[in-house]
């Protein structure tokens, strides 16, 4: 690919610092501001070649319209779904991400949501704190020969599943583009969702938040599954129904949840987060200083490659006339917003070819 000339980088939000150091050190100037609304993003953005964020910044496309010099979105995490691809695509703005970088943490918190539901700590833990000893209150059960449905079968959801495995847990999935063999090779059972649902004894998400999966788990699905069955999102708010699950709480068709995301965040609406059955955290899935290196660093040395024209890891929409992504277990986030870009890619003329190679 040819090289692309980014003089200037914004970055919007608390990245690790080597990020900064890394495009620093490749000449190219950097300015943290973080906080900004979206009326100081959008008078602050024109004077940039490229922007760095991770989850919190709203890239929008009143933002993407008012950068008249923007070449790159650099997304410091997984998934994009907080940029408007389409936008940036017809503006000939470059958006990547970073597809690996919080894969363990996410799976790692998955995991722990998924035993501390098992065995009730945090309520344990702050009974405790208030001075009890309910011992028989806690009661819990083992995950020792439990089902764990695991609906998106990326990276992290095969994390999640090696790691569930190791409890003695028997884990079938649902995914549309994994091919069955591939998860087959790791341990996980795929079927549809109609047959998943009434198997499980835990579910936990692990898509893209898009029109197929908004409200994934909603009052239908959740009459599907076994009575008392718990559920885990530390994917994206939305992929389970608030309200529905509210209801299957309340009902006990669903006898816990672990939640680290929210259709609202900070959620106004507290009936989840203050119902006893429900775990909650606040979007930590990749708050660990590993992730938080990992994304930093990742997102800088492909801004890198990119300005020297080397590679171009980790792009959801490109300027260039043949746009090569190199994939290796590719995040289901990446093939999705390829997937619903390329035609805005091709009929704006920006992009001639697409070509994509496995190693």
């Amino acid at each position: 690919m040819a090289p692309i000339s980014i003089k200037s980088v914004l970055i919007s939000e608390s990245v690790d610092p080597r990020c900064r150091a890394i495009l620093e050190e490749n000449g190219i100037r950097v300015t943290e501001k973080q906080n900004m609304k979206k009326d100081e993003l959008i008078a602050e953005i024109k004077d940039y070649d490229g922007l760095v964020v991770r989850s919190a910044t709203k890239v929008t496309a009143d933002i993407i319209n008012a950068a008249d010099n923007l070449k790159i979105i650099g997304r410091a995490g997984t998934g994009v779904d907080n940029v408007d691809v389409d936008a940036a695509t017809k503006k000939g703005i470059i958006v990547m991400n970073t597809p690996s970088g919080n894969t363990i943490s996410a799976a790692e918190l998955t995991c722990a949501l998924l035993m501390s539901l098992s065995r009730n700590v945090p309520q344990a833990a702050m009974s405790m704190k208030q001075g009890n000893w309910d011992r028989k209150k806690f009661m819990g059960a083992e995950l020792f020969g439990k089902v764990l449905g695991i609906v998106g079968l990326g990276r992290i959801g095969k994390e999640v599943a090696s790691r569930m495995q190791s409890f003695g847990m028997r884990t079938i999935g649902y995914d549309p583009i994994t091919p069955p063999e591939v998860s087959a090779s790791w341990g996980v059972e795929q079927m549809s969702l109609e047959q998943l649902w009434p198997q499980c004894d835990y579910i936990t998400v692990h898509t893209p938040l898009m029109p197929s999966t908004v409200g994934l788990l909603n009052d239908e699905t959740f009459a599907k599954c076994k009575k008392g069955v718990k559920v885990v999102n530390c994917a994206r708010g939305g992929i389970i129904d608030e309200a529905a699950l509210v209801r299957a709480l309340e009902s006990g068709q669903c006898g816990g949840a672990g939640l680290d995301v929210f259709v609202e965040e900070p959620p106004k609406e507290r009936s989840l987060i203050n119902h006893p059955n429900v775990i909650s955290c606040p979007h930590l899935g990749a708050s660990t200083k590993e992730a938080q290196a990992r994304c930093g660093e990742d997102i800088a040395l492909q801004i890198v490659d990119m300005v020297q024209g080397k590679k171009l890891v980790g792009a959801v929409s490109s300027t260039q006339s043949q746009f090569c992504i190199s994939i290796s277990n590719i995040l289901h986030e990446d093939c999705v917003s390829i997937m619903s870009c390329q035609s805005t890619c091709l009929q704006s003329k920006k992009l001639k070819k697409i070509s994509m190679s496995s190693f």
